[in-house]
């Protein structure tokens, strides 16, 4: 799973409220010449992330190359079931990225289109944010 090597902080404070808007960075394809981008907003944990690149490196069976273009860098903490409020921040469970809508989150290279739909047609279905297929033109 990804997770930061190091941080100067531990624990952040958790960012609400707003989400709203589309991405301004990290939305063309840099890499390869297919992409999975994000449609809609939502928090991607590095679980979700594996998992997603688990069943696109299942699907085309160590061919062609993939690059994962979001990193979980947000720490996410709770607190363990019944505990009585007070006592300080729960520890970090997870960690997360936000992902806006026009993000490319996978790329990929090296094989035929036609699999390569169908292999982040499946990374998108492991993922909260719903997603399509871009193409380098």
């Amino acid at each position: 799973m990804l997770l930061p090597k190091k941080m100067k902080y531990r624990k952040w404070h958790r960012l609400r409220g707003n989400f709203s808007g589309n991405a301004s960075s990290g939305t063309r394809l840099a890499f390869g010449t297919f992409g999975l981008k994000s449609t809609s907003t939502k928090e991607v944990t590095s679980r979700q992330i594996e998992s997603a690149r688990r069943a696109m490196s299942h699907y085309i069976k160590r061919g062609g190359k993939i690059w994962i273009r979001i990193f979980p860098h947000m720490p996410i903490t709770n607190k363990a079931a019944e505990v009585p409020m007070g006592s300080g921040k729960g520890s970090v469970e997870r960690f997360t990225t936000i992902v806006k809508p026009g993000v490319i989150m996978f790329e990929m290279d090296g094989i035929e289109e036609v699999q390569a739909r169908e292999a982040l047609r499946l990374a998108g279905t492991k993922l909260p944010v719903t997603t399509k297929f871009v193409k380098l033109d």
